[in-house]
């Protein structure tokens, strides 16, 4: 056993103590320094890129004489140090204490403290040598940089009738310029000429300096080249691609783990349907912005209480099937991570970005929209055309103009984007001005539903409805239902019953999805109370075999007469609780009745429990079905190259001959259609041969008007009819033809016989009347379960 004689021990202790401050010392004191090397030239060692180190030094560092004369204090400052260290060396060394325990001690023992000293002296050689390296820079810059230095102090704001904005722009970055560090970021200081070469090179509103070398610039990356998507089969990389960490994305993973089977044989049956059509793979960023803390994740903590989880489904759908089609994919719910993938600058969002956008596609919600808006600067109103809004209630055109929302009073706390209507994606059919997104329900095969008709209970009854809040004041209803069926209830309670929810309910509290399907395979009937809107849970019902009851709102209820619609981007009217179930579905599968009159609710109860129906399920909200929509809106909806046609003159001179129409009268002469022997651009979608024009009676939107035909309206096709021979086709006397931004126009006001045409094509809408218009509507056929598609659209 080696023994240590005490006093070794004790003069070991006080060294290690002695020496730890001071090497923790003399440590920051060079770290200090170095931070303040850097920091004292201004930020001139800032990265370029985002990827940069920030202690990167470039050739480009532009040296003043105060820099220099913050090395030549540093050097000062590093020899004094050394001179201390070396007189406290000399010091120590002389004490009698160190002589006396010499012998017992070996010089060997001390070698940490000599390996320390070698590290400091180290430490101040490399700062040494950094700022004799920084000095040679500055002094290449100062020699090379003369003239360049002259004339960023001469900058004279440029008057070129190409930029007639650029005056402005430098008076607002004269202002403002520090608002946003970025500004810094990209060279702005405060002078004339940085402000023209900025608002020159990174913004485009000044012409380029002819002095300013650009050869250097990095050159773009060529495009792509472009890579066929392939059907996925494999849905494993897509739950890794959506993270872990939230109870919303634990809840969309679970959604899709249990749907797989059937999205696997949904993408091979539209594979053999398309039958090796070529197919673009897109590169596509999905930021689902209501998740980010940002905009306060409400929905996270509320998965497991209760709360509404229609979003979630959608979202967990899209992915689903955006994956499966074959197209390479980035998630993003944090607003740190969509920074990072879009390339944004550091600061405040205000400068554009450098790098070309890497995605062909971004869907997002109205959150993440905004958030986007705040961190591209301009570059948002560049590249906004490859957004897709997912936007549950839509947002119709007249909302969604900002200059014509201000000044008509559609202005809301939504909409106003300035976006093609079709980039917003609803999730149910009810507005044509909106592309139709959807979700899926879970379909069953021949077996499980003859399963589920021989195992009904005729007088068994679920409520629609998970938060308590929702029962309140439904006493009345209940106790009828209560006389026929037993009632059941899946309502959020921590310790005990709701107080809303009667005794006689049987309350499952929440269930988890397949426990909640279980339930509504043995239950004849599923009722609503009139919330939520327009959510999953009625078709899932409807799948599982029930019928769905559901209140008929007199007046229909909409943003003018309840608080849960205003301030909605849309002046929809909502007659009952979900108006897909009632116009797309209908009887025997759903009854819309009066609730306030208790004799038709109840003989709709009775009529019910005797009625016999089968689980169905609309084949737009299949996997498949979704699967076959997105795909062709991807292939065909391109808001980036595509625009509409400019609108003709007001006035003509005679020698201006007009094309003839491509629209002729139908045979029965009741409404317009493509005339066979037109041309057709093949490229068109949907193709114009499904166009029919028809027009509208005073108290009817186009909507309206095309249902009324077995049709639906379709706002591309609206530049065929805003021309003013298409009247005079129709037989349409116009004593006057103005063109005008209205969402109603093209529009007759036939009692003084004046005819109005849309000047705004962004407010083409199928939304909207006035009782002093009859309106011109395109309209177009859809397949049988596929609303969103034309016949031939595929």
């Amino acid at each position: 056993m080696i023994t240590v004689n005490a006093d070794g021990k004790i003069m070991v202790r006080r060294c290690l103590v002695t020496l730890r401050p001071f090497r923790i010392f003399v440590l920051g004191i060079g770290f200090f320094t170095l931070c303040f090397l850097m920091t004292s030239l201004g930020g001139q060692f800032s990265a370029k890129r985002l990827g940069d180190s920030p202690f990167t030094i470039r050739t480009e560092v532009m040296g003043t004489l105060e820099s220099r004369g913050v090395l030549r204090r540093m050097s000062d400052m590093l020899e004094m140090l050394m001179k201390r260290m070396d007189i406290l060396a000399r010091l120590e060394n002389s004490t009698d204490f160190h002589k006396g325990d010499e012998t017992r001690f070996p010089l060997d023992r001390f070698q940490p403290a000599a390996g320390l000293m070698e590290r400091i002296q180290a430490i101040a050689q490399n700062v040494s040598d950094i700022a004799i390296k920084v000095d040679q820079i500055l002094r290449n810059s100062l020699l090379n940089g003369k003239v360049m230095e002259g004339r960023r102090d001469q900058c004279e704001v440029p008057r070129d009738p190409k930029y007639p904005d650029c005056a402005g722009k430098v008076e607002w970055m004269r202002a403002r310029w520090t608002s946003d560090p970025c500004y810094a970021f990209f060279g702005v200081d405060g002078t004339e000429c940085s402000f023209l070469i900025y608002l020159s090179e990174v913004e485009w509103f000044c012409p380029p300096l002819p002095w300013r070398n650009r050869t250097a610039a990095a050159p773009s990356p060529p495009p792509r080249p472009p890579v066929q998507a392939a059907f996925q089969s494999d849905l494993a990389h897509l739950l890794e691609l959506i993270g872990t960490g939230k109870e919303s994305l634990s809840f969309m993973k679970k959604r899709i783990r249990h749907l797989a089977q059937q999205w696997l044989r949904a993408a091979r049956r539209l594979e053999q349907k398309l039958k090796g059509r070529q197919r673009d793979q897109k590169h596509i960023l999905i930021h689902i912005g209501f998740l980010t803390e940002e905009s306060g994740d409400v929905f996270s903590p509320r998965v497991l209480k209760g709360g509404p989880l229609g979003e979630m489904v959608q979202w967990a759908d899209i992915l689903a099937a955006l994956f499966l089609l074959g197209h390479s994919l980035r998630v993003t719910v944090s607003l740190k991570e969509l920074q990072s993938h879009l390339g944004v600058p550091p600061g405040r969002g205000n400068c554009p970005l450098t790098s070309p956008l890497p995605f062909d596609l971004i869907y997002t919600d109205y959150h993440g929209l905004q958030q986007m808006k705040q961190h591209m600067g301009l570059s948002f109103k560049k590249y906004r055309c490859r957004v897709r809004v997912i936007d549950t209630f839509g947002t119709e055109p007249a909302y969604n103009h900002e200059e014509y929302a201000t000044l008509r009073g559609y202005r809301t706390n939504w909409g106003y984007w300035n976006l093609q209507p079709t980039q917003f994606m609803t999730m149910f059919p009810h507005t044509p001005d909106n592309s139709f997104m959807g979700f899926v329900s879970e379909e069953l095969n021949q077996t499980e539903k003859q399963l589920i008709k021989s195992n009904k209970v005729s007088s068994m009854a679920v409520v629609y409805g998970k938060e308590a809040s929702i029962w309140k004041g439904k006493e009345k209803f209940l106790a009828i239902l209560n006389k026929y069926m037993e009632i059941h209830g899946t309502v959020y309670y921590e310790t005990q019953r709701p107080p809303e929810v009667p005794a006689f309910v049987k309350n499952h509290g929440l269930l988890p999805q397949h426990e909640f399907q279980q339930l509504l395979r043995k239950a004849k009937l599923f009722i609503g109370f009139g919330f939520p809107y327009e959510g999953p849970a009625p078709l899932e019902a409807i799948a599982n075999g029930c019928v769905f009851l559901q209140a008929r709102f007199n007046p229909p209820h909409s943003s003018l007469n309840h608080e849960f619609f205003r301030g909605k981007p849309t002046s929809r009217e909502v007659s009952s609780q979900h108006p897909y179930a009632e116009d797309f579905i209908g009887k025997p599968h759903v009854w819309t009745v009066d609730y306030n009159n208790s004799e038709e609710f109840e003989a709709a109860v009775k009529t019910i429990m005797r009625t016999q129906v089968d689980p169905y399920l609309p084949y737009e909200y299949t996997c498949e079905g979704m699967l076959e929509r997105i795909h062709a809106y991807i292939q065909h909806q391109d808001f980036c190259t595509t625009s509409s046609p400019p609108l003709p003159p007001k006035t003509k001179s005679p020698a201006m001959q007009s094309p003839p129409s491509p629209l002729v009268l139908s045979p029965n002469a009741t409404h317009l259609v493509w005339s066979p022997r037109a041309s057709r651009d093949p490229q068109a979608w949907p193709p114009v041969g499904s166009l029919q024009v028809w027009v509208s009676e005073t108290r009817h939107t186009c909507t309206e008007t095309c249902r009324r035909h077995g049709l639906v309206c379709e706002p591309t096709f609206f530049r065929f009819l805003n021309k003013e021979e298409v009247f005079l086709q129709l037989s349409i006397t116009c004593d006057s033809t103005e063109y005008e931004m209205n969402h109603l126009y093209p529009a007759v006001a036939e009692n003084v016989h004046e005819c109005y045409l849309q000047k705004e094509p962004l407010l083409f809408s199928c939304a909207g009347y006035n009782t002093k218009y009859r309106r011109l509507c395109p309209c177009r056929d859809f397949q049988q379960g596929q609303v969103a598609l034309c016949r031939d659209c595929l």
